[in-house]
């Protein structure tokens, strides 16, 4: 997965600056942030960008600043909402954490869509035809509701998108072999009509469930092409060097940043 680093205004130096994971498939502006580059500190350390968890909001904001500096790319023109673990999606006008929702759509030059993360999956999309974009943060309440489907499904509507040349890209999230959940929440997946492969029985009496194999069985059923839907394959749980873990850090921890916007013509 390739590695960006921000060109940032600030004065200091580029090792410092905040970095992100790109996806080979979708065109510049997008992200998925790292946990480096930042000025939070302990648990929260360095690039926290949610102010749910405990950290000096301060620091938050400075964090905030310093990626949308780097993109270039004003307050005003942001569209990010109150995640509620639903499957509203919005259609991204310009909001600072107000709406409540969990994904977006635009085809606005200039709008950066944002989603916060830490070990739910983010999921971006992009239309080639259009240049529409849209953004989902999709835990196991988003998935199991068909929230992915339903980006691809407004897109359509909106954009006249069609599923099959869309590009999509599951960035990194709590993966399979750390995600463990009960049989309340297999039940229903299986009632939900998803393969009963993707969730596997361990030594605990409870399940390991993939979401991000989940996701890619629900887009591919709404018509994404398989060969156009790529993932990270990181898990947030695993790299505590690298990523936020609300499971691994018991809630004490940051949020990443996953984004997108509609490439410049």
């Amino acid at each position: 997965m390739p590695v960006r680093a921000l060109a940032s205004t600030a004065s200091v130096p580029p090792e410092d600056a905040p970095r992100v994971l790109t996806a080979p498939h979708l065109p510049w502006p997008h992200g998925f942030t790292l946990r480096t580059g930042g000025v939070s500190q302990g648990p929260y350390a360095s690039l926290n960008l949610g102010l749910s968890s405990g950290d000096e909001p301060g620091r938050v904001e400075a964090n905030r600043d310093a990626v949308l500096a780097a993109l270039r790319v004003p307050r005003e023109r942001v569209c990010a909402f109150h995640q509620v673990h639903g499957t509203r999606v919005l259609d991204g006008a310009p909001s600072w954490f107000e709406e409540r929702a969990d994904a977006a759509t635009t085809a606005d030059a200039g709008r950066l869509l944002v989603v916060s993360v830490a070990d739910c999956l983010p999921v971006l999309f992009f239309d080639p035809a259009s240049g529409a974009v849209g953004a989902a943060h999709c835990g196991w309440r988003g998935t199991l509701g068909g929230l992915a489907t339903a980006v691809v499904a407004r897109m359509a509507e909106r954009y006249a998108s069609r599923p099959e040349d869309l590009a999509v890209a599951i960035g990194p999230g709590i993966q399979g072999a750390c995600y463990q959940v009960g049989d309340e929440v297999v039940a229903a997946f299986r009632q939900a009509g998803f393969p009963t492969s993707l969730a596997t029985p361990d030594e605990e009496g409870r399940h390991r469930l993939d979401l991000a194999a989940a996701n890619r069985w629900g887009l591919e059923r709404a018509g994404v092409r398989g060969e156009r839907i790529w993932s990270s394959e990181l898990c947030t749980h695993c790299h505590p060097e690298r990523f936020y873990s609300h499971r691994r850090d018991a809630g004490t921890t940051g949020r990443h940043w996953a984004f997108i916007g509609v490439p410049e013509a």
